[in-house]
């Protein structure tokens, strides 16, 4: 058993679950009691960092261990869980990199964060360079296709 305890909580005007329009938004991701202010000094010395989150709206009916068509469309192949990114996921966790716009003591103000309100923060890095693909990234043409407006501004 693993047991993780959150780190922060993300605040943002995105209260219902939705696939598109990520680009824009803007969070707060406010830390938790437990943790001290200095958890984030330096961090916004950065552009951008990785939060991992929880959904936690996500109930246990919902959970997929195999494989489905990605958001339900018939027209993209049938694909394993682990081989894309939804949020009905056996763990629940989602990942993200977001710009770093500002951070105000134990808060730390991003761009991009696809989360909605209320959702746990698990952990926030930072991303370095050397952490990143060091040859081509490539995917399928669905996946492309999935993500058209998913950043949309």
């Amino acid at each position: 058993m693993i047991q993780l305890m959150p780190i922060g909580i993300v605040k943002n005007s995105r209260v219902e679950i939705e696939d598109d329009n990520w680009g824009e938004v803007e969070s707060i991701i406010e830390l938790d009691s437990s943790m001290p202010e200095e958890a984030l000094f330096e961090i916004e010395s950065f552009s951008h960092a990785e939060v991992i989150y929880y959904f936690h709206l996500v109930p246990d009916s919902k959970i997929e261990t195999g494989s489905r068509h990605p958001r339900n469309n018939v027209d993209w192949p049938k694909v394993g869980i682990l081989s894309q990114r939804g949020k009905n996921r056996p763990n629940r966790l989602g990942a993200t990199v977001v710009k770093i716009l500002r951070r105000e003591g134990r808060r730390l103000h991003v761009q991009g964060l696809d989360a909605i309100d209320g959702t746990p923060v698990l952990d926030i890095k930072p991303v370095m360079r050397e952490f990143l693909p060091r040859e081509e990234v490539h995917q399928p043409e669905w996946a492309s296709e999935l993500m058209k407006n998913y950043w949309k501004k």
